[in-house]
C-alpha cells in the first residue's frame, strides 16, 4: 500500500492556510489510494532540535564509535529519516517568512540530509523514487505587476536540496495574497475555494 508523509510547519493551527491546503491534498490522496497510510509530522507542535556538535560528530563517525550523547542527538534525525524513507510521497505545508522558509522547516531539512543515510560519501542521493510537493502560503502579492513579482528564493533551494538526496520529482506551489484572510477582506473558505488543490 502507498504511504504519504505529511509535514506541517505553520504555528497558526486552524487559522493556517497552508495546513488547510495540505488537508485538502491528503483527503484527495486517501480517496485515490484506498488503504493508503499517512504519516504526519507537526513541526510546530513537536519542533526538532538544532543540529549540534554531538550530532555532527555522530553523523560523521561509525555507529560503533558513538557515545550516548551522539546517539541521543541523532535520534530525532533517525526518526524523521525513517519517516521519509517509509513514504512514497511527501507533502510539506509551510508559510513564507521574509521571503524564505521558517526555521522549523530548515531544521527538518538539516536532520534529513545526512551522510550515509540520504546521501553517500560520493554524493549519490539515497532517497530516490519519491515525490515531494510543497505548499507555501504567503501573505504578499507575488503576481505580475507586484514589486515582489518573480522573487522566489524558495523553489530553487528546495528542488536542489531534495535533488541532492535523490528526489527529483519536486513541485513547489506558492499560494499568495493570504493576508486578505488575516485582514478580514476574504474568508478562509472563500480563499480556499478560489485556490483549489489537486493531486496533479
Amino acid at each position: 500500500m502507498a504511504t504519504l508523509l505529511k509535514v506541517d510547519v505553520s504555528t497558526r493551527g486552524d487559522w493556517s492556510i497552508s495546513r488547510k491546503l495540505g488537508e485538502s491534498y491528503k483527503a484527495q490522496w486517501l480517496a485515490a489510494n484506498a488503504g493508503g497510510t499517512v504519516i504526519e509530522r507537526d513541526l510546530a507542535v513537536n519542533p526538532l532540535p538544532n543540529v549540534d556538535l554531538p550530532w555532527i560528530v555522530g553523523a560523521y563517525s561509525a555507529p560503533d564509535q558513538h557515545l550516548p550523547e551522539h546517539k541521543a542527538s541523532l535520534k530525532p534525525s533517525d526518526e524523521v529519516i525513517g519517516e521519509l524513507l517509509a513514504a512514497d510521497e511527501v507533502i510539506i505545508t509551510s508559510p513564507l517568512y521574509d521571503f524564505n522558509i521558517p526555521a522549523a522547516f530548515k531544521q527538518w531539512i538539516d536532520h534529513i540530509v545526512r551522510i550515509n543515510k540520504t546521501f553517500s560519501a560520493s554524493y549519490e542521493g539515497l532517497a530516490k523514487g519519491r515525490k515531494v510537493t510543497v505548499f507555501i502560503a504567503a501573505g504578499g502579492n507575488y503576481g505580475e505587476g507586484s514589486p515582489t513579482a518573480g522573487v522566489d528564493f524558495v523553489s530553487g533551494y528546495l528542488k536542489f536540496i531534495f535533488g541532492f538526496i535523490g528526489i527529483t520529482d519536486v513541485t513547489v506551489k506558492l499560494y499568495d495574497k493570504t493576508s486578505a484572510v488575516l485582514m478580514g477582506q476574504q474568508t478562509q473558505e472563500e480563499y480556499l475555494a478560489a485556490n483549489p488543490v489537486s493531486l496533479s
